[in-house]
């Protein structure tokens, strides 16, 4: 059987017609750090930024498959916005918070060894510590968290 293709686009696109004929507000929520992303960097916040997309805040709008594309003014300046799909967290209504936070698709997992990336390594071994009484104990390695904390306030 054939792998699917991710369903995000798809999904964004759908939502997006769904605010706009509802006279909403469009806002997607994107990770400024995956690679390819293309935005005001003094606008992130907490490796995250989000922006209003509706017809009328931005020019040159595309959704593809593979990413959201327009020109808009950030501080009175135009600038040319690139959203990669893996770097979009969520869109919602500005007006009601309607809207979704979209689930990691496997085809959107970053195929990078960190080691090459950053410098940074990867333990691999549990670390032994020892605790107050004396006893050494193991402690899990836990995987690094990918995105920032979304939280959605009404």
């Amino acid at each position: 059987m054939k792998e699917l293709t991710p369903n995000r686009p798809y999904l964004l696109r759908a939502y997006y017609d769904w605010l706009m004929d509802n006279q909403l507000t469009p806002h997607v929520v994107v990770d400024a750090y995956v690679p390819g992303t293309q935005v005001p960097q003094q606008y992130v916040k907490d490796g995250q930024i989000v922006l209003n997309i509706t017809e009328s805040a931005v020019g040159g709008l595309q959704i593809t498959n593979e990413f959201i594309e327009f020109s808009a003014r950030f501080g009175g300046v135009p600038q040319q916005v690139l959203l990669p799909m893996a770097s979009i967290v969520a869109i919602y209504a500005r007006e009601n918070g309607a809207g979704t936070v979209f689930e990691m698709e496997e085809a959107y997992q970053l195929d990078c060894d960190p080691e090459e990336e950053s410098g940074l390594s990867v333990v691999l071994k549990e670390p032994d510590v020892e605790t107050s009484e004396g006893e050494t104990e193991k402690v899990e390695a836990k995987e690094p968290k990918r995105r920032g904390h979304l939280t959605l306030v009404k």
